[in-house]
Protein backbone atom coordinates (compact mmCIF):
# COMPACT_ATOMS: atom_id res chain seq x y z
CA UNK A 1 0.00 0.00 0.00
CA UNK A 2 2.70 2.50 1.01
CA UNK A 3 4.78 1.62 -2.05
CA UNK A 4 1.79 2.23 -4.31
CA UNK A 5 1.16 5.61 -2.80
CA UNK A 6 4.78 6.55 -3.04
CA UNK A 7 4.90 5.49 -6.69
CA UNK A 8 1.88 7.65 -7.51
CA UNK A 9 3.70 10.85 -6.50
CA UNK A 10 5.62 12.71 -9.25
CA UNK A 11 9.34 12.37 -8.95
CA UNK A 12 9.93 16.13 -9.37
CA UNK A 13 7.10 17.29 -7.07
CA UNK A 14 8.30 20.29 -4.99
CA UNK A 15 8.53 19.81 -1.26
CA UNK A 16 6.25 21.82 1.05
CA UNK A 17 9.11 23.97 2.34
CA UNK A 18 10.18 24.77 -1.22
CA UNK A 19 6.64 25.89 -2.09
CA UNK A 20 6.54 28.15 0.99
CA UNK A 21 9.93 29.60 0.16
CA UNK A 22 8.87 30.36 -3.41
CA UNK A 23 5.82 32.25 -2.15
CA UNK A 24 7.52 34.44 0.47
CA UNK A 25 10.81 35.09 -1.35
CA UNK A 26 10.93 37.30 -4.41
CA UNK A 27 13.69 37.44 -6.95
CA UNK A 28 16.60 39.86 -6.61
CA UNK A 29 15.28 42.15 -9.35
CA UNK A 30 11.82 42.38 -7.79
CA UNK A 31 13.29 43.16 -4.37
CA UNK A 32 15.46 45.93 -5.84
CA UNK A 33 12.50 47.47 -7.68
CA UNK A 34 10.23 47.42 -4.63
CA UNK A 35 12.94 48.82 -2.37
CA UNK A 36 13.79 51.57 -4.86
CA UNK A 37 10.13 52.55 -5.19
CA UNK A 38 9.79 52.76 -1.40
CA UNK A 39 12.94 54.90 -1.09
CA UNK A 40 11.87 57.25 -3.90
CA UNK A 41 8.40 57.60 -2.40
CA UNK A 42 9.79 58.45 1.04
CA UNK A 43 12.30 60.88 -0.44
CA UNK A 44 9.65 62.76 -2.45
CA UNK A 45 6.83 62.84 0.09
CA UNK A 46 8.67 62.88 3.42
CA UNK A 47 12.35 63.83 3.28
CA UNK A 48 12.08 66.53 0.59
CA UNK A 49 9.17 68.42 2.26
CA UNK A 50 10.93 68.32 5.63
CA UNK A 51 14.17 69.56 4.07
CA UNK A 52 12.27 72.35 2.31
CA UNK A 53 10.61 73.49 5.54
CA UNK A 54 13.90 73.82 7.43
CA UNK A 55 15.76 75.27 4.44
CA UNK A 56 13.14 77.99 3.91
CA UNK A 57 12.96 78.69 7.64
CA UNK A 58 16.71 79.37 7.74
CA UNK A 59 16.87 81.15 4.37
CA UNK A 60 17.64 84.50 6.03
CA UNK A 61 19.77 83.16 8.85
CA UNK A 62 19.27 82.37 12.50
CA UNK A 63 18.39 85.95 13.38
CA UNK A 64 15.27 86.02 11.21
CA UNK A 65 14.44 82.48 12.28
CA UNK A 66 14.46 83.29 16.00
CA UNK A 67 12.70 86.61 15.43
CA UNK A 68 9.67 84.73 14.11
CA UNK A 69 9.15 83.22 17.58
CA UNK A 70 9.53 86.52 19.43
CA UNK A 71 6.49 88.09 17.84
CA UNK A 72 3.52 88.50 20.23
CA UNK A 73 1.19 86.62 17.86
CA UNK A 74 3.59 83.69 17.62
CA UNK A 75 4.01 83.51 21.40
CA UNK A 76 0.24 83.66 21.81
CA UNK A 77 -0.21 80.82 19.30
CA UNK A 78 2.37 78.68 21.12
CA UNK A 79 0.70 79.30 24.49
CA UNK A 80 -2.75 78.51 23.11
CA UNK A 81 -1.54 75.33 21.40
CA UNK A 82 0.08 74.08 24.61
CA UNK A 83 -2.99 75.05 26.65
CA UNK A 84 -5.41 73.23 24.35
CA UNK A 85 -3.21 70.11 24.32
CA UNK A 86 -2.85 70.24 28.12
CA UNK A 87 -6.64 70.21 28.45
CA UNK A 88 -7.62 67.84 25.63
CA UNK A 89 -5.06 65.09 26.25
CA UNK A 90 -5.97 64.43 29.94
CA UNK A 91 -9.67 64.35 29.03
CA UNK A 92 -8.97 61.81 26.28
CA UNK A 93 -6.69 59.86 28.61
CA UNK A 94 -9.42 59.41 31.21
CA UNK A 95 -12.08 58.60 28.61
CA UNK A 96 -9.81 56.26 26.63
CA UNK A 97 -8.71 54.22 29.64
CA UNK A 98 -12.27 53.96 30.96
CA UNK A 99 -13.71 53.00 27.56
CA UNK A 100 -10.95 50.47 26.83
CA UNK A 101 -11.32 48.93 30.29
CA UNK A 102 -15.09 48.59 29.89
CA UNK A 103 -14.91 47.18 26.36
CA UNK A 104 -12.03 44.76 26.96
CA UNK A 105 -12.94 43.49 30.43
CA UNK A 106 -16.75 43.46 30.52
CA UNK A 107 -19.81 42.46 28.51
CA UNK A 108 -22.70 44.94 28.51
CA UNK A 109 -25.58 46.15 26.36
CA UNK A 110 -24.51 48.77 23.83
CA UNK A 111 -20.90 47.62 23.63
CA UNK A 112 -20.91 47.55 19.82
CA UNK A 113 -22.49 51.00 19.74
CA UNK A 114 -19.76 52.38 22.01
CA UNK A 115 -17.05 50.96 19.75
CA UNK A 116 -18.76 52.54 16.73
CA UNK A 117 -18.97 55.93 18.44
CA UNK A 118 -15.28 55.78 19.35
CA UNK A 119 -14.46 55.34 15.65
CA UNK A 120 -16.74 58.20 14.59
CA UNK A 121 -14.04 60.94 14.44
CA UNK A 122 -12.04 58.75 12.05
CA UNK A 123 -14.91 58.76 9.53
CA UNK A 124 -16.08 62.38 9.92
CA UNK A 125 -14.11 65.21 8.32
CA UNK A 126 -12.59 67.56 10.93
CA UNK A 127 -14.17 70.49 9.10
CA UNK A 128 -17.58 68.86 9.43
CA UNK A 129 -17.03 68.27 13.14
CA UNK A 130 -16.12 71.93 13.56
CA UNK A 131 -19.30 72.97 11.75
CA UNK A 132 -21.31 70.75 14.09
CA UNK A 133 -19.99 72.68 17.08
CA UNK A 134 -20.82 75.96 15.35
CA UNK A 135 -24.38 74.77 14.75
CA UNK A 136 -24.69 73.74 18.40
CA UNK A 137 -22.85 76.49 20.27
CA UNK A 138 -22.76 79.36 17.76
CA UNK A 139 -24.78 82.54 18.24
CA UNK A 140 -27.50 81.14 15.97
CA UNK A 141 -26.98 77.58 17.17
CA UNK A 142 -29.08 75.26 19.28
CA UNK A 143 -27.62 76.34 22.64
CA UNK A 144 -25.77 79.46 21.54
CA UNK A 145 -28.34 81.98 22.79
CA UNK A 146 -28.39 80.36 26.23
CA UNK A 147 -24.62 80.58 26.67
CA UNK A 148 -24.47 84.13 25.31
CA UNK A 149 -27.14 85.24 27.79
CA UNK A 150 -25.00 83.85 30.61
CA UNK A 151 -21.83 85.51 29.33
CA UNK A 152 -20.20 82.29 28.12
CA UNK A 153 -18.60 82.31 24.68
CA UNK A 154 -17.70 78.93 23.21
CA UNK A 155 -17.36 79.45 19.47
CA UNK A 156 -14.54 81.81 18.42
CA UNK A 157 -13.00 81.31 21.86
CA UNK A 158 -10.78 78.82 23.70
CA UNK A 159 -13.64 76.51 24.87
CA UNK A 160 -14.69 75.85 21.26
CA UNK A 161 -11.11 75.07 20.25
CA UNK A 162 -10.78 72.66 23.17
CA UNK A 163 -14.07 70.91 22.33
CA UNK A 164 -13.13 70.52 18.67
CA UNK A 165 -9.69 69.19 19.59
CA UNK A 166 -11.13 66.69 22.07
CA UNK A 167 -13.53 65.42 19.43
CA UNK A 168 -10.92 64.75 16.76
CA UNK A 169 -8.44 63.14 19.19
CA UNK A 170 -10.51 61.07 21.59
CA UNK A 171 -10.27 57.76 19.62
CA UNK A 172 -6.47 57.56 19.89
CA UNK A 173 -6.13 56.38 23.49
CA UNK A 174 -9.08 53.99 23.45
CA UNK A 175 -8.23 52.47 20.09
CA UNK A 176 -4.64 51.70 21.13
CA UNK A 177 -5.58 50.22 24.52
CA UNK A 178 -8.57 48.06 23.52
CA UNK A 179 -6.59 45.36 21.62
CA UNK A 180 -3.85 45.39 24.25
CA UNK A 181 -6.32 44.81 27.10
CA UNK A 182 -8.18 42.18 25.09
CA UNK A 183 -4.95 40.27 24.48
CA UNK A 184 -4.07 40.36 28.18
CA UNK A 185 -7.49 39.07 29.24
CA UNK A 186 -8.89 39.24 32.77
CA UNK A 187 -6.90 36.54 34.56
CA UNK A 188 -4.58 38.90 36.44
CA UNK A 189 -7.44 41.10 37.64
CA UNK A 190 -9.46 38.07 38.72
CA UNK A 191 -6.48 36.76 40.70
CA UNK A 192 -6.10 40.12 42.45
CA UNK A 193 -9.79 40.20 43.33
CA UNK A 194 -9.59 36.64 44.65
CA UNK A 195 -6.74 37.72 46.95
CA UNK A 196 -8.94 40.44 48.41
CA UNK A 197 -8.05 43.53 46.36
CA UNK A 198 -10.78 46.00 45.52
CA UNK A 199 -11.64 46.70 41.89
CA UNK A 200 -9.93 50.11 41.93
CA UNK A 201 -6.85 48.70 43.68
CA UNK A 202 -6.64 45.91 41.12
CA UNK A 203 -6.85 48.52 38.36
CA UNK A 204 -4.01 50.58 39.85
CA UNK A 205 -1.69 47.71 40.70
CA UNK A 206 -2.44 45.23 37.91
CA UNK A 207 -4.15 46.79 34.90
CA UNK A 208 -2.20 50.04 34.66
CA UNK A 209 1.28 48.45 34.93
CA UNK A 210 0.31 45.96 32.23
CA UNK A 211 -0.69 48.69 29.77
CA UNK A 212 1.91 51.32 30.66
CA UNK A 213 3.79 51.30 27.33
CA UNK A 214 0.64 51.17 25.25
CA UNK A 215 -0.77 54.01 27.33
CA UNK A 216 2.29 56.21 26.80
CA UNK A 217 2.24 55.37 23.09
CA UNK A 218 -1.42 56.40 22.74
CA UNK A 219 -0.95 59.61 24.73
CA UNK A 220 1.96 60.54 22.47
CA UNK A 221 -0.16 60.11 19.35
CA UNK A 222 -3.06 61.99 20.93
CA UNK A 223 -0.82 64.92 21.90
CA UNK A 224 0.75 65.13 18.44
CA UNK A 225 -2.68 65.25 16.77
CA UNK A 226 -3.98 67.80 19.30
CA UNK A 227 -1.08 70.18 18.64
CA UNK A 228 -1.24 69.78 14.87
CA UNK A 229 -5.02 69.84 14.32
CA UNK A 230 -6.08 72.36 11.68
CA UNK A 231 -9.49 71.65 10.10
CA UNK A 232 -11.83 71.56 13.09
CA UNK A 233 -9.93 74.29 14.95
CA UNK A 234 -9.98 76.52 11.87
CA UNK A 235 -13.79 76.44 11.79
CA UNK A 236 -14.41 77.22 15.47
CA UNK A 237 -11.53 79.61 16.16
CA UNK A 238 -12.54 82.65 14.14
CA UNK A 239 -8.86 83.30 13.27
CA UNK A 240 -8.50 86.09 15.83
CA UNK A 241 -4.82 86.98 15.90
CA UNK A 242 -3.29 86.86 19.32
CA UNK A 243 -6.37 85.19 20.83
CA UNK A 244 -7.69 82.12 19.00
CA UNK A 245 -4.91 81.17 16.57
CA UNK A 246 -3.04 77.96 17.27
CA UNK A 247 0.31 77.22 15.64
CA UNK A 248 -1.14 75.64 12.46
CA UNK A 249 -3.50 78.59 12.01
CA UNK A 250 -0.69 81.05 12.64
CA UNK A 251 1.38 79.37 9.92
CA UNK A 252 -1.51 79.75 7.47
CA UNK A 253 -1.89 83.47 8.23
CA UNK A 254 1.83 84.16 7.86
CA UNK A 255 1.95 82.29 4.56
CA UNK A 256 -1.09 84.13 3.20
CA UNK A 257 0.64 87.40 4.10
CA UNK A 258 3.72 86.31 2.08
CA UNK A 259 5.82 86.25 5.23
CA UNK A 260 7.39 83.00 4.09
CA UNK A 261 10.41 82.94 6.40
CA UNK A 262 8.29 83.37 9.52
CA UNK A 263 5.71 80.89 8.21
CA UNK A 264 8.32 78.21 7.58
CA UNK A 265 10.04 78.99 10.88
CA UNK A 266 6.86 78.33 12.84
CA UNK A 267 6.15 75.32 10.62
CA UNK A 268 9.61 73.97 11.46
CA UNK A 269 8.60 73.94 15.11
CA UNK A 270 5.70 71.64 14.26
CA UNK A 271 7.96 69.59 11.99
CA UNK A 272 10.49 69.24 14.79
CA UNK A 273 7.68 68.11 17.08
CA UNK A 274 6.73 65.52 14.46
CA UNK A 275 10.29 64.20 14.28
CA UNK A 276 10.57 63.95 18.05
CA UNK A 277 7.17 62.26 18.13
CA UNK A 278 8.36 59.78 15.51
CA UNK A 279 11.48 58.96 17.51
CA UNK A 280 9.65 58.50 20.80
CA UNK A 281 6.88 56.62 18.97
CA UNK A 282 9.43 54.13 17.62
CA UNK A 283 10.81 53.53 21.11
CA UNK A 284 7.37 53.14 22.66
CA UNK A 285 6.19 50.99 19.75
CA UNK A 286 9.01 48.56 20.47
CA UNK A 287 7.98 48.36 24.12
CA UNK A 288 4.31 48.27 23.16
CA UNK A 289 4.96 45.30 20.86
CA UNK A 290 6.62 43.60 23.81
CA UNK A 291 3.47 44.12 25.86
CA UNK A 292 1.33 42.62 23.11
CA UNK A 293 3.65 39.62 22.78
CA UNK A 294 3.60 39.07 26.54
CA UNK A 295 -0.17 39.28 26.54
CA UNK A 296 -0.39 36.74 23.72
CA UNK A 297 1.90 34.30 25.54
CA UNK A 298 -0.16 34.78 28.71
Amino acid sequence: MSEGLGASLPIDAPRAEDRVRSVVTEGRAVRWVLTSLAIVFLALFLVLPLFTVFAQALARGWGAYLAAFREPDALSAIRLTLTVAAIAVPFNLVFGVAAAWAIAKFEFAGKSLLITLIDLPFSVSPVVSGMIYVLIFGSQGLFGAFFIEHGIQIIFAVPGIVLATIFVTFPFVARELIPLMQEQGTTDEEAALTLGASGFHAFLTVTLPNIRWGLLYSVLLCNARAMGEFGAVSVVSGHIRGLTNTLPLHVEILYNEYNFVAAFAVASLLAGLALVTLLVKSILEWRYAGDLAAGARH
